[in-house]
């Protein structure tokens, strides 16, 4: 129904996260980044079960935008493979929608 991603990303600590979700602001390449400050990730990597305390951050962008937020996160990011998941948004208010495609790149 709308342009509108939610793009789930988690970093390594809150530090990591707010540098992120400012350069994806300030690129206007994301209207708003929550940082969820400590998320408990269980996880395979390197053929071994790892268990880590992260930060997620809940960015909000739009499709036309997504392609350039991926690579941008894939060169400022300190993981090799960092976790970049883009979910559709099926609905949401008029006004916070036409927000967020106001403040990204896809106006």
């Amino acid at each position: 129904m709308t342009e509108v991603l939610t793009v789930l990303c988690t970093c390594p600590d809150p530090g990591v996260a707010e540098r992120l979700a400012n350069g994806l602001v300030e690129q206007q390449l994301a209207a708003c980044v929550n940082i969820l400050p400590e998320v408990r990730s269980i996880y395979r990597w390197q053929g071994a079960v790892q268990n880590d305390t992260e930060a997620l951050m809940v960015i909000k962008t739009t499709r036309q935008s997504y392609p350039e937020l991926e690579g941008w996160l894939q060169e400022h990011h300190p993981y090799d493979v960092p976790e970049v998941l883009a979910l559709r948004v099926q609905s949401g208010s008029e006004d916070y929608v036409g927000w967020i495609l106001n403040e990204t790149k896809a106006r």
